[in-house]
């Protein structure tokens, strides 16, 4: 099946979502991220502004916050992806999409961040992503030096055993939902392993 077709059939999904129930998962997501040894030695996290029902990150970005990690947000310039600190919420203002993005002009390359949270239309058992078909995060995170843990944030009903790829797509080192953890091996990309912790 072609991305798009998969694309609009994982939107509708998602778009179909109660509203208790992307709240619940979404909290129970990001307790499993809070709860991870990658997380809490990260230094440097980027997050992402959720939209058409994304699992949140607001817990993410107060935990951080408090523990005194530098957060970023990726903000859209053109046709590329760059990543901004952040210090508050209220940094970030409608942009591009009408995703919130940040306001402020100190930038981060994605090699010095320890945690790219990642947002996706859908992710598979290898650690395969699609995302909405623009492109911003495969360019943005093709960098000389690839940043820390690559982690996908989905709903269990978007992960899927097996997504088209190409050579440019980035992969994920850890996906969660709300079932779980799997953690890809980074040598073996085929290989996964899912733990419930």
């Amino acid at each position: 099946m072609p991305k798009r077709s998969i694309r609009a059939d994982l939107l509708a999904r998602r778009k179909h979502l109660a509203a208790e129930t992307c709240l619940s998962h979404s909290l129970q997501i990001q307790q499993r991220l809070l709860q991870s040894a990658e997380f809490q030695s990260a230094a440097a996290v980027a997050l992402y502004s959720p939209i058409l029902n994304e699992v949140f990150t607001e817990q993410l970005f107060r935990a951080a916050r408090i523990a005194g990690k530098l957060i970023a947000y990726p903000r859209v310039r053109g046709a590329d992806l760059e990543f901004v600190q952040v210090a508050e919420a209220a940094d970030l203002v409608p942009g591009s999409f009408g995703v919130l993005e940040p306001t402020g002009d100190q930038l981060l390359s994605p090699a010095d961040l320890d945690m790219v949270v990642v947002p996706g239309v859908g992710f598979d058992r290898q650690g395969g992503r699609l995302g909405y078909g623009k492109g911003f995060y495969d360019r943005g995170l093709h960098c000389f030096r690839r940043p820390g843990y690559l982690v996908g944030l989905c709903f269990e009903l978007q992960l899927l055993d097996k997504l088209p790829a190409e050579n440019h797509d980035v992969h994920m080192d850890i996906i969660i939902t709300e079932k779980g953890r799997y953690d890809l091996d980074s040598s073996s990309p085929s290989v996964s392993q899912f733990s419930s912790i």
